[in-house]
């Protein structure tokens, strides 16, 4: 990634890169031998790439930040009962709830984090272009760290 690209997506979620609850993240791992913060960077660069490479031009605020905060649910998802219910149908509305009590995100954004595991989530599809990239994102993300990536 070019350093161009680098500060447009800095200028978008620089600051929340800085923070103590996103940091955090560093502590879990998501796939394979990769963090959650990285899968969650990972998922950052892919969508800035998708939709640059095919001019979607979706609003980069919502996409940048609901693809740095889509997996803000800040436990073990390996290590937890059912106290959380099944992560994958319930880990998208912990990490849009923490995301608006920590950095008090817009409703698109809570919108696309909540839709992310679709279809999984059957009840929540992605209600904007912002949302279908996230979702194939992540996908695309999460099948290459499991099957080729390592921390």
């Amino acid at each position: 990634m070019d350093k161009k690209s680098k500060k447009e997506i800095l200028d978008v979620i620089g600051d929340k890169l800085r923070d103590e609850h996103v940091q955090y993240m560093k502590e879990f791992i998501q796939h394979g031998s990769i963090t959650t913060y990285k899968h969650c960077i990972n998922v950052v660069k892919l969508c800035y790439i998708l939709n640059k490479k095919f001019n979607l031009k979706a609003d980069m605020d919502v996409l940048m930040n609901g693809a740095l905060l889509h997996d803000f649910y800040l436990y073990d998802w390996h290590d937890v009962g059912l106290e959380y219910g099944l992560h994958g149908f319930t880990h998208p509305k912990t990490a849009a709830k923490n995301a608006k009590q920590v950095f008090d995100i817009d409703d698109k954004t809570e919108g696309i984090i909540i839709s992310h595991m679709w279809p999984l989530t059957l009840l929540h599809p992605p209600k904007c272009k912002e949302g279908w990239i996230l979702c194939l994102a992540d996908k695309l993300s999460s099948m290459a760290e499991t099957l080729w990536m390592r921390g």
